[in-house]
This record gives C-alpha cells, sequence and structure tokens, in this order.
C-alpha cells in the first residue's frame, strides 16, 4: 500500500510567499500542497471541501489576522499549524503567543528579502511540516486539552545554523566517580515541554533532588517561565546563574540563547552558564547539558528526555546511561512531539518509557 502523503495547506496574502512554499515543498514526495488561501475565511471555504493535514499560516492578513483563526480553529478542529511570518521573530511576544495559541512551530521570515529566505530554508520548511504531522495537536495549549501555558519553542527553523555536536561545548568522557548522598536530576524538552515541565515540577515534593533543566525556548523567556513555575509548584524554579548549588528541591532552568553545564566541586554539584556555539541547531542544547551531568556525576543522576521534535538529547542520553544513571523516556501517547524520545530510544538510550503522569513519581522512587 502506498504511503498516505501529509496534505498541507497555505494561508498568507502574499502570492509570492505562497508560490515560494509551494515550491519548497513540491520535491518532497510525502508532502502533497492541497491549496492556498489569501486569508482565513477563504482558507475556510477550502477545507470544508478537503481538510489538511498542516497548514502554514501567517498573522497580518486581511479580514481575518492568523492568531485569531488559529485560536478558532485549535477549539474547534485542531490540526497542526505553523506560523510563518515577519512578526513572530525568535524572542519576539508575538512568538510566545503564536506557540501560545497552539502552534507546533514558528519560522520567523523577514520583512525585506522574503523569496529568497523562504528558497534557502526550503529542507527547513520540509522538516517542519513533517514534524507538524506527526504532532499530537490535542496536547498543545490552545486545544480542549491544552494548558494555556507558555508553549515551548524551538529555535528558528530558517536559522540555517550548523549542525555543530557537544564537543564545541564540552569533550567527551567520563572520570571515575563514587556514589554521593547529593543526587541529580537532568530534563530535557522542547516542543509541547512548557506543559510537560509544568506536570512534573508541580508534582514533586521539597526533598527531591536538585534538578538541572534544559527546555528550548528564546531568551527572555524563560526567566519569566521559571517565575510561574515556582509560583506553582512546591519546589523552587528559577533560571539558572553560574556557581549556582544544584540542592535538593530546586530546579534551575537554562537560560535561553546559553548553554547549560553541571559540574561538580568536591561531592557538590553547580552549575556553569556558558556561550557557545548551537548544538544540533538548539541553544541550550539538551545533549551539552546531559554530557555534563554524565562526565561529573555518573551514576549519582537520573536522566529525562520528553516531548520534543528532532533529536536534541539522545546522544547526551545515552552517555548518561552508559555512566551508570537511570535513564528515563516519556512515552508517545503523552507527547507532543515523539521526536526527542523516539531517538533516545533508538539509540538504547532509554531505561524506562513512562507517561508523563508517572514520571514525578518516578524521580522520586529513584532518590529512595
Amino acid at each position: 500500500m502506498a504511503k498516505t502523503r501529509t496534505r498541507l495547506l497555505v494561508v498568507d496574502d502574499s502570492a509570492v510567499v505562497r508560490q515560494a512554499i509551494a515550491q519548497a515543498v513540491a520535491q518532497a514526495g510525502d508532502i502533497e500542497l492541497v491549496a492556498t488561501a489569501a486569508d482565513p475565511l477563504f482558507a475556510m471555504e477550502k477545507m470544508r471541501r478537503n481538510w489538511p493535514d498542516v497548514i502554514i499560516l501567517d498573522i497580518e492578513m486581511p479580514r481575518m489576522d492568523g492568531l485569531a483563526f488559529l485560536r478558532a480553529l485549535m477549539a474547534e478542529r485542531p490540526t497542526p499549524v505553523i506560523i510563518c511570518s515577519s512578526l513572530a521573530a525568535a524572542g519576539s511576544a508575538m512568538h510566545a503567543q503564536a506557540l501560545a495559541a497552539g502552534a507546533c512551530s514558528v519560522i520567523g521570515k523577514p520583512k525585506l528579502g522574503v523569496k529568497a529566505f523562504l528558497d534557502d530554508s526550503s529542507d527547513d520548511i520540509v522538516a517542519a511540516v513533517r514534524a507538524a504531522a506527526r504532532a499530537n495537536v490535542g496536547l498543545l495549549p490552545g486545544t480542549s486539552a491544552g494548558s494555556g501555558a507558555l508553549a515551548g519553542a524551538d529555535p528558528s527553523l530558517a536559522a540555517r545554523q550548523s549542525l555543530h555536536t557537544a564537543d564545541v561545548i564540552l569533550a567527551a568522557g567520563t572520570a571515575p566517580i563514587l556514589k554521593t548522598t547529593d543526587r541529580v536530576i537532568a530534563i530535557g524538552t522542547s516542543t509541547g515541554g512548557t506543559q510537560a515541565l509544568e506536570a512534573v515540577l508541580t508534582s514533586l515534593p521539597k526533598t527531591v533532588p536538585g534538578i538541572v533543566v534544559v527546555q528550548h525556548m528564546p531568551e527572555r523567556f524563560t526567566a519569566m517561565f521559571a517565575e510561574r513555575l515556582d509560583s506553582l509548584a512546591a519546589i523552587e524554579v528559577r533560571e539558572a546563574r553560574s556557581n549556582d548549588r544544584v540542592l535538593p528541591g530546586r530546579a534551575l532552568i537554562a537560560p535561553g540563547g546559553r548553554h547549560l553545564l553541571l559540574k561538580r566541586n568536591g561531592a557538590q554539584y553547580h552549575v556553569e552558564v556558558v556561550d557557545g556555539p548551537p548544538v544540533n541547531r538548539h541553544r541550550p542544547s539538551v545533549d551539552v547539558l546531559f554530557r555534563s551531568v554524565a562526565r561529573f556525576a555518573g551514576s549519582n543522576a537520573v536522566g529525562v528526555i520528553m516531548t520534543g521534535m528532532g533529536d536534541d538529547g539522545a546522544r547526551g542520553l545515552k552517555e548518561m546511561r552508559d555512566a551508570g544513571a537511570t535513564t528515563i523516556a516519556q512515552d508517545e501517547a503523552s507527547c507532543v512531539v515523539f521526536g526527542m524520545p523516539r531517538e533516545a530510544i533508538k539509540l538504547g538510550a532509554v531505561d524506562q518509557v513512562l507517561p508523563l503522569s508517572q514520571i514525578a513519581p518516578a524521580l522520586v522512587a529513584a532518590d529512595r
């Protein structure tokens, strides 16, 4: 039986943009452009005849703006949406609003040179459509099952960054590590991760071991996100700063735009926040954090990889497991996007695959 192709709808008032995206996906054998529309009202007419699997949507359009359409869509019939807009640059308020409304990902196109930009970004557009087609949209914010919290943001797919590995930040390798009373929990997540992290961190007691977190998110939003979680959780949650101690009852979240590493001084753990190139197109990178945990905590650690597209963190989690750490992956049914956990499982990096609701209890049990 032939594999069903992903049906794509493009909604943008620019004919140039519609044509450029059509050309970008034309060579992808698994994507079929079923329709284009100049605004959401025209789009709705076409959707009644042939409902798409994925929508690429602009924000600023005549008759109805893209965010209003996105919110209505997620309330009535949740469908994977990629926002492609010059108003939604990474780190902008509009970027955050689009993700909070239920978009799977955001491509921030420039105001000038749009066609050349989209032509150069054709591989990223195709990758975004494929990832969105696999998204569990019922778990995104803006849907009846969503929490409405600020959604996790992957760095712009159009960034065209080199695919560095964690080697550019920290060399691989582990040192002999004795068991200590201080333990560390390391968590990595991306798309859908803000809701998943909220579910886990708000379920943990103050006695839980110290936690270090990488959530793919633009600069400036991580501090706001940490403050919100701190107001909801029994544990302390804050954006990480260099030399912060990793202590029981405290979760440190990597600041957007910088890498987070675990370090050790005697039997005590602290973090270091460093600049450096993106790793796996992400900064902060889960692979960087997990490698540092493997190197400096070894069997004193628990690693958790949760919902997110791509494979950031899979290799780092394997290094943690090889160093003696306990490792956990979120299961497919509870993930918004099963990309990162799936890749970790494929690598043999995972001891347990658990639904989101069981991750917090497993972390508490691992400390006994």
